[in-house]
C-alpha cells in the first residue's frame, strides 16, 4: 500500500510533535517514526536571518514529486514533509520531515533520502541577512550536498 505524503509550503512555523502524532495517533502498525528537523543557524553570531524564496506551485510540486518517490521505495505508513519560506531568524524551524514505517531501515532511509534531496532538488533559493553589516548574500550550493544525493540514483 502507498501513502499519500503531506506536503506544505508556508510562511507559518510548524510544531514537530503535532506532526508525529498525527502519523502515529491511534495507530498499531508503526513501528519507527524518524524525523529531522533543519533550524536556522546564526553562523557564530553574524546572521541575522536566513531569508528563503521559491516558486509558488512549482516548489510544492517538487517536493511532492520527491515525498512520492520516497514512498515508492520504502514501505513507509506516513511521510510528511514541510518546508518554510520567508526571512527565518536563528533558532527558529525551517524544515520537517517524519517519515513513518512498520519497521526502522526504511523511516531512516526515507528520511535521509527526502533530505538529501531536499537540498539538490527542491526549488528553493536561500539569501542570508547579516547583524552588523545590514549586507545581503545569496547561498551558494554545496558540492557535498550533490554527493550525497547521488548515493540514492
Amino acid at each position: 500500500m502507498t501513502v499519500t505524503p503531506l506536503v506544505r509550503v508556508q510562511a507559518e512555523d510548524f510544531d514537530a510533535k503535532a506532526e508525529a502524532e498525527r502519523l502515529t495517533g491511534g495507530r498499531k502498525d508503526v513501528g519507527a517514526l524518524v524525523s529531522f528537523t533543519g533550524l536556522c543557524r546564526d553562523e557564530a553570531g553574524t546572521l541575522e536571518a536566513l531569508e528563503l524564496e521559491h516558486y509558488p506551485g512549482m516548489a510544492e510540486a517538487e517536493l511532492t514529486r520527491i515525498a512520492q518517490d520516497a514512498t515508492a521505495r520504502w514501505p513507509l505508513t506516513g511521510l510528511t514533509v514541510i518546508h518554510r519560506y520567508g526571512k527565518i531568524p536563528p533558532g527558529d524551524n525551517i524544515v520537517l520531515v517524519v517519515a513513518a514505517s512498520s519497521h526502522r531501515r526504511a523511516a531512516f532511509e526515507a528520511a535521509d533520502f527526502l533530505m538529501d534531496y531536499l537540498k539538490t532538488k527542491a526549488p528553493f533559493w536561500k539569501k542570508e541577512h547579516f547583524a552588523e553589516t545590514g549586507k545581503t548574500s545569496w547561498v551558494e550550493a554545496k558540492d557535498g550536498d550533490d554527493k550525497d544525493a547521488a548515493r540514492w540514483t
